[in-house]
């Protein structure tokens, strides 16, 4: 009974948006007031929810889940999508585009570059729902339809999430291993671990994008090939990355590796196996843009990623420095003593998202007040996905506080004995689905898989190491990724279909992960 009523919220929000198919909003708003019904009642008379866990407890989780929703993950959305529509307002967004068609005429090329490649680089600097919304706008402008685009990014921003925001969920991880700061030595394991047993996804996602992008009999030759060579890559750069520098660089180096790779694929094919040709048979013509106007077309996106390098701990003193100034801290009744909620304005993804995008537009020729009105009407636009945010993240802190999450997680693992390893990566799929976030399911889960690992005999970093393998495919399908996605595509209300689409990949994406950590432990 204790298990059927922990799983209820989440039945309740799946069966919303793909049984009802009603919105992200309306579906994360009935998921919420059921998980408040049943943190008031259910788990405190059941006993599955701490003893200090009482009516109030529910009112300060709410809080926590607003606060978190707020401060950083709807900031960066805001401010993702404002860059993108800095852009259009700019007319900008036109030069790019004619860039990305002027690489290659071959759209594979072009959407793996834009979802693994620049997506993946995002992901690794900032994190927080950037690598969905930029690269599934970009990929609109560029003429691919909403929902493909978003079921490519949502696909794409899965295996760089575990060392995304500059590796902050495996370094918690390791943390929370630990019990207090983490040596390198372990970082570095469990973050070589977390590589290997993602290596055979490195060259599955690519190819299922290319897939999807090209689905015609003739194009999987050379889907199969490029995916491969994307794959070798990335796996290569990133198990160096992660063993010998840590959990910080594996998903930048990896990125920025398979956009060189890429281009270069690119004008090898165009090159020696293809010819730019329009329907007419005569070679098409490439705009040539001069290094000022190429410049000024990605300003916006260029000063972002200087930024956020600029914040992260990549900078050094700079980037710590930052870390320490204007941090606002709240300590909630919740909270066991000497623990805060706590906010950085100064060194956060939010800030540097609006600082590239003001000034970015600023270069390309707008106005102070029409950058404004440009950022007024991107708030307007997303008043539905703030509902959905703000409800998913206070229901997953009812569902953490209350005991919920802990009753699922435990169950799988008395359920399972010693092939437990197949489904750990389960429980960290789990942990995304419900919280959105990589770093939250590693805080909720790493500590009780290391723990099931002592039990059956298991290495304590390679099971930990499971859960980030896992949450990396429930980002795939959680959804706040989806609410960003639609939101960035403008396609608020299709959570629901969405969802279905993505939902096969993500569960084949966690049994291949699962294989992975069950044969190779």
């Amino acid at each position: 009974m204790e298990i059927l009523i922990s799983i209820l919220p989440i039945l309740a929000l799946i069966v919303c948006m793909m049984g009802f198919k009603l919105s992200g909003d309306k579906s994360a708003l009935i998921a919420l007031v059921l998980t408040v019904i049943i943190g008031l009642w259910a788990a405190p008379s059941m006993g599955f929810a701490p003893e200090a866990f009482e009516v109030s407890g529910v009112g300060w989780a709410l809080v926590e889940g607003i606060l978190k929703a707020i401060f950083p993950i709807l900031l960066i959305i805001l401010m993702a999508i404002f860059s993108y529509n800095v852009l259009l307002e700019s007319r900008q967004i036109e030069i790019i585009k004619s860039q990305f068609t002027g690489l290659s005429d071959d759209p594979r090329i072009r959407v793996l570059l834009l979802v693994w490649g620049f997506g993946g680089l995002l992901e690794g600097m900032a994190g927080f729902g950037t690598a969905v919304a930029i690269p599934a706008a970009i990929l609109i402008s560029l003429g691919f339809k909403p929902a493909f685009s978003a079921l490519v990014s949502l696909l794409a921003n899965s295996v760089a999430t575990g060392f995304g925001a500059v590796g902050v969920p495996v370094i918690t991880l390791a943390n929370e291993v630990a019990n207090g700061a983490a040596s390198t030595e372990l970082v570095q394991q469990i973050s070589a671990n977390v590589v290997v047993q993602l290596s055979l996804l490195m060259f599955i996602i690519p190819y299922l994008i290319l897939f999807l992008t090209d689905r015609r009999a003739k194009a999987q030759l050379s889907n199969v090939i490029l995916a491969l060579i994307v794959g070798v890559v990335s796996l290569a750069v990133q198990y160096v990355a992660a063993r010998y520098l840590g959990a910080e660089t594996p998903a930048i180096l990896g990125s920025i590796a398979s956009i060189i790779v890429i281009v270069a694929y690119a004008k090898i094919q165009e090159r020696y196996f293809k010819r730019k040709e329009n329907q007419t048979g005569q070679k098409a013509v490439v705009h040539k843009y001069t290094a000022s106007e190429t410049i000024k077309a990605w300003s916006v996106y260029a000063l972002i990623l200087v930024f956020i390098i600029l914040a992260s701990p990549l900078s050094g003193p700079i980037g710590q420095g930052l870390k320490q100034i204007a941090v606002s801290k709240i300590h909630l009744p919740i909270y066991p003593e000497g623990k805060f909620f706590q906010f950085a304005w100064l060194s956060n993804a939010a800030l540097m998202l609006f600082l590239g995008a003001f000034l970015g537009g600023l270069i390309q020729g707008l106005g102070v007040k029409q950058l404004f009105l440009v950022f007024a009407k991107t708030v307007v636009g997303l008043r539905k996905t703030t509902v959905t945010i703000i409800s998913l993240i206070a229901l997953s802190s009812v569902m953490t506080y209350s005991g919920m999450i802990l009753v699922i997680a435990k169950a799988l693992a008395d359920a399972t004995g010693s092939m437990y390893p197949l489904v750990a990566p389960l429980i960290g799929a789990i942990g995304t689905f419900v919280t959105g976030s990589d770093t939250s399911s590693n805080i909720l889960f790493g500590k009780l898989q290391a723990n099931v690992a002592a039990n059956i005999n298991v290495d304590t970093n390679w099971l930990a190491a499971a859960n980030t393998a896992g949450a990396t495919g429930g980002k795939i399908i959680s959804p706040q990724s989806i609410a960003i996605a639609t939101a960035a595509c403008k396609e608020e209300g299709t959570e629901g279909q969405i969802l279905r689409s993505a939902l096969p990949y993500a569960l084949f994406y966690v049994i291949v992960a699962g294989a992975m950590v069950f044969f190779l432990a």
